[in-house]
């Protein structure tokens, strides 16, 4: 039914009228948004939207993989940062192949290499496995990659052609790390382990890590020695190359998802903003000011400098000294 306007209370009119008045002016004073914080930000090297999933460092530059597939670059200890965008990537892992620069893997099916300055970035395309969650290169310079489904891929042309090995297991390899020119160990889901004593040429499965372990990081200072992080902080240490294991106690109460070595010393970064390293036979936080409760996706050693640089959510990336007392 249409309303009838000339019926209508005159004191209601003049309100009804009034309202649309000041709706009107109030959108005449609007003012326009401001875009000049946004545009200042994607200036930026570093990003309140990144989130650092891997870090490396050769001694001369540091390189972090971001979630959102930038590279950033540091030639100055982690003092500044170069900002380098690679299409369509998030890099869940990266490693220095000594002298021959630096190798990362992509969520999006690719590996990643670059020079030893962390730049001239290069990919290829990566079938097998088709999840990929760690990588490493062995002493010649050849590439591996480890994944889902207990896929282990060695490439040594540079990512032209791949060399495929399937364990036939359901479970996910997290971890791969040559030793030296020959032995190599990898890890996975359910305790699993796998080694090779012939440079990659053959894979095989060793003892099972006790209780379905599965490891978050893993850190090998020999081919017999070495430490993994699991679930809930679970620390655990061999020295006979993964036959047997023994608990270690982690006095820093946060589950580590990286380790690395800093000044012959393991490290690692973890849940919690957590910052730990090997003291004897337990691992124990390092005090650091205006520690940040959240996850380190990335850690590395800065040698020499008594110093590390961490990497997490929201754009955290910081160089963190050592020398601080337990």
């Amino acid at each position: 039914m249409k309303k009838n306007w000339k019926k209508q209370n005159p004191t209601t009119m003049r309100r009804t009228l009034c309202a649309l008045l000041a709706l009107t002016a109030l959108s005449a004073c609007t003012p326009k948004p401001d875009l000049a914080g946004i545009a200042s930000e994607r200036q930026r090297s570093v990003q309140r939207y990144d989130i650092s999933q891997s870090i490396a460092s050769n001694g001369k530059v540091v390189v972090v993989g971001t979630q959102g597939g930038a590279v950033l670059v540091s030639n100055d200890q982690g003092k500044s940062w170069e900002r380098h965008a690679l299409e369509h990537a998030s890099l869940v892992d990266m490693i220095v192949c000594g002298d021959m620069g630096f190798l990362a893997i992509d969520h999006y099916h690719k590996i990643w290499s670059a020079d030893f300055e962390g730049k001239n970035w290069h990919s290829a395309p990566l079938e097998m496995p088709r999840t990929p969650l760690a990588v490493t290169c062995d002493r010649q310079g050849g590439w591996w990659v480890a994944g889902v489904n207990a896929v282990i891929s060695g490439s040594a042309d540079g990512g032209k052609t791949w060399k495929t090995t399937e364990l036939g297991a359901d479970a996910q390899i997290t971890t791969i790390q040559f030793v030296d020119e020959k032995n190599a160990i990898a890890l996975g889901e359910f305790g699993l382990l796998v080694t090779t004593e012939d440079g990659g040429a053959t894979w095989q499965k060793g003892p099972k890590i006790p209780g379905d372990f599965y490891p978050y990081a893993a850190l090998f200072a020999s081919r017999n020695e070495g430490w993994v992080s699991g679930l809930a902080g679970q620390m655990l240490h061999t020295t006979d190359g993964g036959k047997t294991w023994r608990k270690q106690n982690n006095a820093a109460q946060a589950t580590l998802y990286r380790l690395f070595m800093h000044d012959g010393v393991p490290f690692g970064v973890g849940a919690g903003g957590v910052i730990a390293r090997l003291d004897g036979d337990s691992w124990r936080a390092v005090p650091y000011t205006d520690a940040v409760p959240v996850f380190l996706g990335g850690g590395a050693s800065l040698p020499g400098q008594s110093a590390i640089v961490i990497g997490g959510p929201g754009g955290l990336l910081r160089t963190i000294s050592t020398l601080a007392k337990q």
